[in-house]
């Protein structure tokens, strides 16, 4: 995929400052349209965020690129006592990204301990304590990416730093929420999600969805009939949404879909946390027995044809958005990103200072080589379109799969347009013991599967409301076609369908 350079540099020009699409003055010259400012959340904060401090220590780092300073100050410790004199890695080189390709044809990058060149980002200065918003080198690239991406539509957003997603959740939530108060979130969700959140004495709340997401309708009658006396806490103020290929249903919203529960939202005053590890895994549509639609043709295309976020809708500052390496790199790099307002921005910060300090030095300094220095935005953007064309290659094999082993009438599903996840239906009613009820019948064909040696994860594990568990008179499991090999996903699916012939009594 070629670079288009003038696309690239008006991008990266806008990202350095709070400015909006330009428009034509009456004498022909363009000025830029300035970004409105976000709202003020302080109403929104915790008691333990608007307690939080600066810490007074780490305030003085700025001092440390005076020119001559000496530092008795700070208790760092030396870098000739890190003992590593370079660390090295064997990447793919762009439009070459395959396994093979990069074992024969491979770039090697290389982070030394000491490097004097002109802003060099090295291992003295990756492996050292740092500031929490993480390297200013790798947030760089990180910002850039994220306006050429999203295009915030207001003008003092940040990006900080984190270590990982799951990290940033936690995060998050101790900022905005208080023991007591609710927290919103898809009906279906990440188990971590609702791990997190309990022993902070925060109550998870399911919001009914489709093969959308969330449905707008559904929120806003939950909020407008809101009762603080029944409901034993106060009007929810935080809903935790994962848009794209969500985890577990594999439902992505629309942008109308977007739109009408980003209104929900203003309309109550709720505040979004965004979370997007599979935003980069959209993949071309599935059409039965045809040949996969063409990948974009060029960056601007690819950019335009992924779903709005809804960081992109965003004219209040009320989405904090959460991106992580986990599934476009490595998930094991512990890395990611918060986006949002910089008055909540500043609060994660002051929040990373007492807890995880910065993202993993090695971490940063291998992401930055690789994506800053070596690949760049145009051959990062081109790293997506391969992941775009992998992934797609790999559910449509799964789903003829399905098609072909699953019997129909008993199991159903959504083919999804992103992420990793397939939500398979299976019937209950059909079960020839039916009367024994749904946890055993969905205990059954999950012990079946095992008993055929395959894996797939019971529906119910991943309910946000434990009272609702079976109450839908639905049963779901989950599978995935990401990690495993095609022919074995194949496999596993011809026995996961001979487990529910069984179970049902059908003839194989």
């Amino acid at each position: 995929m070629s670079n288009v350079k003038t696309f690239h540099d008006s991008v990266l020009t806008a990202a350095s400052g709070g400015t909006a699409t330009p428009k034509l003055l009456p004498n022909g010259d363009q000025k830029p349209l300035e970004k409105p400012k976000a709202k003020d959340w302080t109403s929104h904060l915790s008691t333990e965020s608007k307690t939080r401090k600066a810490s007074p220590l780490k305030s003085s780092f700025k001092y440390l690129s005076n020119p001559g300073l000496i530092s008795l100050g700070g208790g760092l410790p030396t870098p000739a006592y890190f003992p590593f004199e370079s660390i090295s890695a064997k990447v793919a080189t762009v439009g070459k990204f395959s396994e093979e390709e990069t074992l024969t044809s491979g770039t090697t990058i290389s982070v030394p301990k000491y490097d004097k060149s002109a802003g060099a980002y090295d291992l003295a200065r990756a492996l050292q304590y740092g500031s929490g918003s993480g390297s200013p080198e790798l947030l760089e690239f990180l910002t850039q990416h994220t306006e050429m991406i999203h295009h915030p539509p207001y003008a003092d957003w940040k990006c900080v730093m984190t270590a990982g997603n799951t990290s940033a959740l936690a995060t998050c939530y101790r900022m905005l929420m208080n023991r007591g108060d609710f927290l919103l979130m898809e009906e279906y969700t990440f188990p971590s999600a609702v791990e997190t959140a309990s022993p902070m004495g925060i109550k998870p709340l399911g919001v009914k969805i489709d093969g959308e997401g969330v449905i707008a309708e559904a929120l806003d009658e939950l909020l407008s009939n809101w009762d603080e006396a029944a409901r034993g806490g106060r009007k929810p103020c935080v809903i935790y949404l994962i848009p794209t290929g969500q985890n577990p249903t594999g439902s992505t919203g629309s942008a109308e879909r977007r739109k009408a529960v980003y209104a929900v939202c203003q309309k109550h005053d709720v505040i979004i946390l965004e979370d997007e590890p599979y935003y980069f895994l959209q993949m071309q549509p599935y059409v039965r027995d045809a040949a996969a639609a063409p990948l974009p043709g060029s960056h601007e295309e690819f950019i335009a044809d992924l779903i709005p976020s809804y960081l992109s809708l965003d004219t209040d500052g009320r989405v904090i958005r959460l991106d992580s390496f986990s599934k476009v790199i490595a998930p094991g790099s512990r890395c990611g990103w918060l986006t949002g307002p910089a008055q909540l921005m500043e609060r994660a910060l002051r929040h990373n200072e007492v807890s995880i300090q910065s993202a993993s030095g090695f971490s940063q300094a291998i992401l930055y080589q690789l994506l800053s220095q070596t690949w760049g935005h145009s051959g990062y953007l081109d790293w997506l379109i391969n992941l775009r064309a992998e992934y797609t290659a790999r559910r449509d094999i799964c789903l003829k799969a399905m098609e072909e082993y699953l019997p129909e009438g008993i199991c159903s599903w959504v083919n999804p347009a992103a992420g990793m996840f397939i939500w398979i239906e299976v019937d209950p009613s059909k079960h020839p013991q039916i009367s024994e009820g749904l946890p055993v019948i969905e205990d059954r064909v999950f012990q079946k599967a095992i008993d055929k040696n395959v894996l797939v994860v019971p529906g119910s594990w991943f309910i946000v409301d434990e009272d609702a568990k079976y109450s839908k008179g639905k049963l779901f499991y989950r599978i995935t076609f990401a990690c495993v090999a095609s022919e074995l996903v194949v496999e596993a699916l011809k026995r996961f369908g001979a487990a529910i012939k069984e179970e049902y009594g059908i003839a194989a």
